[in-house]
């Protein structure tokens, strides 16, 4: 059985070889080879991929990826001093907003969840999240993609702490996925090209 039937790297039009779902749109091909998987620091970048994987439940990343700078502009860059302030106002224009996903518990959840990081201090919502970090020494690389699992022990520990300190929205699938997005694991399959960037 070849990689590519059972799940595995398939080569794209470079003739690299790329995760199945990183070839499946122009819009993830630059997704996956030059953001997912890599690092993220600090708390508003954090911020908003907490954010944006919460709009993206339910849906697929596309139709996240593709509403990004919509959202961006629509929650003020995902500064959490800024959304934090919003106000009722800030409610009914984001609810009326066809640039973004208009899901009221949704955006509900992410003013909550921007005032209660508003309390906390500098660099503890990064801090927090990357303590969630498995050694990558435990975790050997996925050959195909039913080797990557949907949650992990860490994604569900990681998922109680932040409900614990009164973030909304943040199950372990959740939690999971932004762990995947933002390097804490690595899920590029073995033979993929963007693995070892």
């Amino acid at each position: 059985m070849s990689d590519e039937s059972a799940g595995g790297v398939v080569p794209g039009p470079d003739g690299a070889l790329r995760c199945p779902w990183g070839l499946s749109t122009e819009d993830y091909v630059t997704y996956h080879d030059e953001e997912w998987g890599r690092p993220v620091h600090g708390d508003d970048a954090l911020f908003e991929r907490v954010c944006l994987e919460a709009f993206q439940s339910g849906l697929s990343w596309i139709t996240i990826l593709r509403r990004r700078e919509g959202f961006r502009a629509a929650f003020a860059g995902f500064k959490i001093s800024d959304v934090a302030a919003f106000t009722d106002t800030d409610r009914e224009r984001l609810l009326a907003d066809e640039g973004i996903i208009r899901n009221r518990a949704k955006i509900d959840a992410t003013v909550a969840n921007a005032r209660v990081l508003a309390d906390w201090p500098e660099g503890e919502l990064d801090t927090l999240i990357w303590s969630y970090a498995p050694d990558p020494a435990t975790r050997p690389a996925p050959r195909v993609i039913g080797d990557v699992p949907p949650i992990t022990d860490e994604s569900t520990a990681l998922s109680k702490a932040l409900k614990k300190r009164g973030l909304r929205f943040v199950g372990p699938t959740t939690a999971y996925a932004l762990m995947q997005a933002c390097g804490l694991v690595n899920d590029h399959l073995v033979k993929c090209v963007a693995r070892e960037r």
